[in-house]
């Protein structure tokens, strides 16, 4: 068992979204109609959908980086609108075609796209949304912001891709994992830090390091949600990546350990077409019984810890307060 790293305490107090939106909440706004204004269309029914899609209300959490890591490297612009912009057309049109993949029918509390004008309106809408963030980049010659985003939509379908791949050989080693979120995940959130950078400085460095935070807060993100598969109380295990047969971080750190008799046994549950709640539960304890949710549980906070110490070497300000709460909210958040 690894010994257990330790890391400055975090702050006690009670960390909210609407805390941490303050600094930029004019901006959110104005944000919100920049969004609304370019999903305009003259086609009746894209209209339509568009006007469903902005109901849909997130937490807005990519727009929210890019406009807070633009505050801290030196003030928001123009530029930094539309990186926000692009950054929520993209995300939403991956949210789409993905609950189409999926075949999913709620998406934040409401019907899915698909689920109300079937899988070709939804598809075609994705790619309407692609191409509107595409054609905004262009049509304001943001290349740079355009070649991040684009990276990271390649980064996100490889990502996927690969995932698909090991889940079918349940092959999936520690290396392969991070590289599957740091592609599906990570990749994204990196693009926001670094199209905020973009938007208000041309230093490299300072361009480079808020990609390498974003990078740390990403992977964070997804190893805290993947802690939500085996439940808040691991007797009351979600399993929603343990039913699609994907191996995540505690589970993987838990087969490499456990005895060989342990790991074929549990490998066979993973293997099962149907899992019933009881074997969820059982892939649950034996995942914390051989340490993989306190081993994730400390990679995820090694890699906020790395997130907040890049911050903290800029001047103090509210922009980069409400990025190291952002971080601290990342792996505290219940939901």
């Amino acid at each position: 068992m690894p010994v257990r790293a330790t890391f400055p305490a975090q702050s006690t107090r009670t960390i909210s979204l609407k805390d941490i939106q303050r600094p930029v909440a004019d901006e959110l706004k104005r944000f919100q109609r920049y969004f609304r204004d370019a999903m305009r269309t003259s086609v009746p029914l894209l209209d339509h959908v568009a006007r469903y899609l902005l109901r849909q209300k997130g937490k807005r959490i990519r727009p929210l980086l890019v406009l807070l890591t633009a505050r801290l490297c030196g003030g928001i612009t123009e530029a930094t609108y539309r990186a926000a912009a692009l950054v929520e057309l993209l995300h939403s049109a991956t949210l789409v075609h993905d609950d189409v993949v999926d075949g999913a029918e709620r998406r934040r509390g409401m019907f899915s796209i698909n689920a109300i004008w079937k899988n070709k309106v939804a598809v075609l809408f994705g790619d309407f949304l692609l191409s509107r963030g595409l054609l905004l980049a262009l049509e304001h010659r943001d290349y740079e912001t355009l070649h991040a985003l684009s990276d990271a939509v390649r980064r996100m379908s490889e990502g996927e891709l690969l995932q698909i791949e090991k889940s079918r050989h349940l092959d999936i080693d520690e290396a392969t994992y991070f590289r599957i979120i740091s592609d599906k995940t990570a990749s994204l959130i990196a693009a926001c830090t670094k199209c905020g950078a973009l938007s208000a400085t041309d230093d490299p460095q300072v361009i480079h390091e808020m990609h390498r935070m974003g990078e740390k807060l990403g992977l964070a993100f997804q190893i805290r949600d993947d802690l939500f598969d085996y439940g808040e109380d691991v007797g009351k295990p979600i399993g929603i990546d343990l039913k699609e047969k994907k191996l995540t971080l505690p589970l993987i750190y838990a087969l490499r350990v456990a005895p060989a008799s342990e790991r074929r046994r549990i490998l066979r549950i993973v293997r099962k077409k149907k899992k019933t709640r009881e074997d969820i539960q059982r892939v649950a304890y034996f995942a914390e019984a051989y340490g993989g949710m306190t081993y994730a549980r400390q990679r995820m906070e090694a890699l906020a810890h790395e997130a907040r110490a890049i911050l903290e070497r800029y001047p103090p300000s509210d922009a980069r307060q409400a990025l190291i709460d952002l971080v601290d909210y990342t792996v505290t958040r219940t939901r």
